[in-house]
């Protein structure tokens, strides 16, 4: 069963003017790569839906979750061309509660490259008490964060292209 709540990207509602001209990374884990493996499929059919050419998305793996954030900050700190980032992994709780302190300090470092950097930058980790969780929230019952997050990437560029289009900056 579909998520009730999702409803489908619109690019009348977030336009972006040159699809063609949009790059985007996904930083992706080797960890619990069954469930990755989805939420990577996901992301890219839903790129690719919304007219990404298959040319400007670049995959870059890293070891585990923990690793995400800096895998995003060396993309950004890279040559690599790249209007967003999207991180893709999973954390499922253990016996022990280092599932609390991964899940906090990614979100926490994911979120701060994104406003250090000005390029949006994707939360798309799940973040489950069990592997079945994971699963049905990765193209399954639950939803599809994959698509949830190519689908985030794209408006915050298109947000961003259309702030950007009228000059006004901020600085603090």
């Amino acid at each position: 069963m579909a998520n009730p709540d999702y409803r489908p990207f619109n690019l009348q509602s977030f336009p972006i003017k040159d699809l063609a001209d949009i790059h985007v990374a996904i930083v992706r884990t080797e960890w619990n790569n069954e469930v990755v493996d989805k939420l990577y499929q996901s992301c890219i059919k839903e790129l690719e839906d919304q007219g990404i050419l298959v040319d400007n998305i670049y995959n870059y793996t890293v070891p585990g979750s923990y690793e995400l954030p800096m895998g995003a900050k060396l993309v950004l700190t890279s040559t690599v061309k790249a209007d967003a980032i999207i991180c893709l992994g999973c954390v499922i709780q253990g016996q022990t509660k280092h599932d609390d302190y991964i899940n906090h300090t990614i979100a926490r470092s994911i979120n701060n490259l994104g406003l250090v950097s000005g390029t949006p930058v994707i939360f798309g980790v799940l973040t489950t008490n069990s592997l079945d969780q994971a699963i049905a929230r990765a193209n399954g019952t639950h939803g599809d964060k994959g698509s949830e997050s190519a689908l985030a990437a794209l408006k915050m560029i298109s947000l961003k292209e259309k702030l950007n289009s009228h000059g006004k900056k901020i600085s603090f």
